[in-house]
């Protein structure tokens, strides 16, 4: 058994006047999103073997901020494949893990990674956590996934279980639609 954990980049501020996409930051709303979801992490025993995430600026800084939440020091793993990627690239990042570790949290962007929780969860109707995912994956979201394989080669469509959900609008409503 293996878990994987995806953490969308908390908001971003379009109104920063950067060059590239890659270069966007976080805005104040999403710096506290990441900030309560790492603190949430914590408070839930959320452990991870490993972190592997898209080097973008928006992504580096919600880790920087979540791990601030978490408490415990993680040490990314860049892998700028996950910028932006599909699903079926992120299925080639998930392969290529280490089998050293069990519990991997992994950190990137929509809709690559609604789009892998959709693949990897059956639409069986047995999820209705999978269901909220469908409606949306929020920027600043955390998807905890049990994936019945012993290795990370093995991975592949309708193989997970979604053990957990959580938005930051769950946490703190004032970080729900609409708010700025």
């Amino acid at each position: 058994m293996k878990r994987l954990t995806l953490f969308r980049h908390a908001k971003s501020d379009w109104d920063d006047p950067v060059a590239r996409d890659f270069d966007r930051p976080l805005n104040r709303r999403g710096e506290k999103a990441a900030l309560i979801v790492g603190q949430f992490a914590r408070s839930h025993n959320m452990q991870f073997d490993m972190l592997v995430a898209s080097p973008a600026v928006r992504v580096t800084q919600t880790l920087d901020t979540f791990l601030a939440g978490y408490g415990d020091p993680l040490e990314p793993h860049w892998d700028r494949r996950i910028y932006l990627a599909s699903a079926a690239t992120l299925f080639d990042v998930i392969r290529d893990l280490p089998e050293t570790a069990d519990s991997v949290l992994m950190a990137g962007h929509n809709p690559g990674l609604e789009e892998l929780i959709l693949e990897l969860v059956p639409d069986n109707g047995a999820s209705p956590l999978r269901e909220d995912v469908e409606v949306k994956f929020p920027t600043a979201s955390l998807a905890a996934m049990d994936l019945a394989i012993d290795h990370w080669t093995e991975a592949r469509k309708n193989v997970a279980t979604l053990a957990s959900f959580i938005r930051p609008r769950d946490i703190d409503p004032a970080l729900g639609p609409g708010s700025r």
